[in-house]
């Protein structure tokens, strides 16, 4: 029920759906009842037309259920004695007719407020879920399936549209019908109806304890949901690498286990959801069976208190209670379902920020004076990474990271941004812990070209220009010229409008990261973080990046990682990390004299 209400919360504020849809579904069952009612003055009509009474004139008004009856006996007599029987009979199918017209109109009216509401929840929850993964520290996603995210994003927020939101009407028009038609029950014979109300609740519980065990069956169907889509994205993002190794059978192999899984765990849960039906169905036609049994019995004794126009008539009210009942019965078992989809999207949604704002953050516009690294060090939860990490960064130096894969190099650079908060130690830049800043402001401060360029299905000119508003064309230009991308973007078929494909694909690597360098040009930020962009380029694209960057880098604080140490040997400052810890520092001519682990990876590689 927690989650039920959680979801219905996204609803909010209530009085745009719900005063509008009571109004319309009490006026809804109003018109419903007496739809029905006027089968017993029709059954008559027809087969016991010399039953209907004359009536003198009309009784004083009142707001009761006898005053209305009587007006239409008084209507329906004088038409028959006027005019005939089968007047009389065209009177009736003519209210019949409206009223049942009335009764849909008014639903469907209903219905689309329903509809209003439901669209809005899903708009809302869609809208919570991407603010809060665009807000998520990148850690999250290194311990999650891409598929499990995936899944609850597409999956389960359908999910709940499909049970949940679309089980609105059940929940709380369906009640409002059972309880009018019951009371027309009672009103037509209370001892008919006193059964009814007894075999009901019998009926509720045996379906409760048949759905009982949906939402075992949903949780384990949505994880697996989850893990077929992170096979499918990885299928499809490793294609080339697939098909290198010849590895189609493995991985298919791997997805049918796992697809085997999903049709056995659905199939399990689908066979108790479709028994409610049924049962339901099977026991609503024992109830009526042993009502007209009883019905049967009260009129051998003389008890019934009822013609046979008026039993029909009952029997019809009935219908009109069972059917919301099984309706409700139903939906109980597929809510189960969607809930256990809610609590897979608010499991995403609880996800707590760990990198908080603070309270009163500090406003920083420009870089002054220095970065500085004091005793820093990180956990990958109990796994440590970097220890004891302590430096300076001058404003306008070019400071390179260096070392063995693994060495904490990407690590380090990932919390100047705070993608990640230190451990223990703190980062400050101008002298005040950069968890004071405001995250805007600090990310504002730095330009990030990391060794995949990012780069998004859309165009050149909307990919540099990412992030910014009202920038203009010639700005783009220029950025794209000191990054040396102007002269291949030119000559693509709609220049800086040509859409870039999924990723860049129509891109070489070296255009990819080349449009990367013009949109952190274009941002011009005063501090630059290079993750080896240029490690992954071939000699030619990397010459033309390393220009580019070269361009980026002037006049700017910038921290370089470098997997092609000739690209660093004029750093102000080389820094060599080993096992999370710094273990050289000084420019490349001390650390070459020094013959330690710069000195040995040196030697590994050919300078030009």
């Amino acid at each position: 029920m927690k989650t039920f209400l959680r979801l219905l919360a996204y609803a909010k504020p209530y009085r745009h759906y719900w005063p509008a849809y009571m109004i319309l579904s009490i006026m809804s069952l109003v018109f419903g009842i007496v739809n029905f009612a006027l089968f017993k003055p029709l059954l008559t009509v027809l087969f016991q037309p010399e039953t209907v009474n004359s009536i003198a004139s009309l009784p004083p008004f009142s707001l009761s259920f006898d005053y209305f009856n009587t007006v239409f006996q008084y209507y329906l007599g004088k038409i028959m004695f006027t005019n005939g029987i089968l007047q009389g009979l065209a009177f009736i199918c003519t209210f019949l007719v409206l009223f049942t017209f009335l009764t849909d109109f008014i639903k469907y009216l209903s219905q689309k407020i329903l509809v209003r509401m439901r669209v809005t929840i899903m708009q809302r929850i869609r809208e919570a879920l991407f603010v809060k993964i665009s807000a998520l520290h990148v850690g999250y996603f290194n311990n999650k399936r891409k598929g499990d995210i995936l899944s609850s994003i597409s999956n389960d927020v359908t999910e709940v549209q499909n049970s949940v939101a679309n089980s609105f009407h059940v929940i709380f028009r369906d009640p409002l019908q059972v309880l009018g038609f019951l009371g027309a029950l009672f009103y037509m014979s209370p001892k008919l109806t006193l059964v009814t109300i007894i075999t009901l609740p019998i009926s509720a519980f045996i379906i409760t304890r048949i759905t009982r065990t949906l939402r075992r069956g949903a949780t384990d169907t949505q994880m697996l949901i989850g893990r077929i889509l992170s096979q499918f994205e990885e299928a499809i993002s490793g294609a080339r690498i697939i098909k290198a190794f010849n590895a189609q059978g493995y991985v298919r192999k791997a997805f049918s286990k796992t697809n085997d899984a999903h049709k056995m765990s659905s199939k399990k849960m689908f066979y108790r959801q479709e028994m409610a039906s049924p049962f339901s169905e099977f026991f609503g036609i024992s109830i009526a069976v042993g009502i007209l049994f009883f019905a049967g019995y009260l009129q051998i004794k003389g008890k019934l208190g009822m013609d046979m126009p008026s039993l029909m008539v009952y029997i019809a009210f009935y219908w009109k209670v069972l059917e919301p009942a099984k309706s409700i019965s139903n939906t109980y078992a597929l809510i189960q379902r969607g809930l256990v989809s809610g609590e897979r999207i608010f499991a995403i949604l609880d996800e707590k920020i760990a990198i908080t704002k603070a309270d009163n953050p500090v406003p920083i516009k420009e870089f002054k004076d220095c970065i500085e690294f004091r005793d820093v060090n990180f956990k990958y939860g109990n796994e440590p990474v970097l220890r004891d990490i302590n430096m300076k960064i001058g404003k306008g130096k070019m400071i390179a990271l260096v070392g063995p894969s693994g060495a904490g190099k990407s690590t380090l650079a990932d919390l100047l941004p705070r993608y990640y908060d230190v451990t223990s130690g703190s980062i400050s830049i101008d002298g005040i812990d950069i968890r004071q800043y405001s995250p805007k402001d600090l990310i504002g401060l730095m330009g990030i070209v990391t060794q995949e360029a990012i780069l998004f299905n859309d165009t050149v000119f909307n990919n540099i220009t990412f992030g910014l508003e009202n920038v203009k064309e010639e700005d783009v230009i220029k950025a794209a010229q000191i990054a040396n991308a102007h002269e291949f973007v030119s000559q693509m078929e709609h220049g800086y409008q040509t859409n870039i494909g999924d990723r860049g694909g129509k891109l070489s690597g070296g255009q990819r990261q080349r449009l990367a360098i013009a949109r952190a040009v274009l941002k011009n930020p005063p501090i630059l973080i290079l993750d080896e962009a240029t490690s992954a380029l071939d000699t030619e694209s990397e010459r033309l990046v390393q220009e580019a960057l070269t361009n980026l880098m002037k006049n700017r604080t910038s921290i370089v990682i470098a997997h092609r140490l000739s690209t660093i040997q004029h750093a102000d400052e080389i820094v060599v990390l080993k096992e999370g810890r710094i273990v050289e520092a000084g420019n490349h001519a001390e650390l070459i004299q020094q013959k330690g682990l710069y000195s040995h990876l040196c030697k590994l590689q050919t300078f030009e």
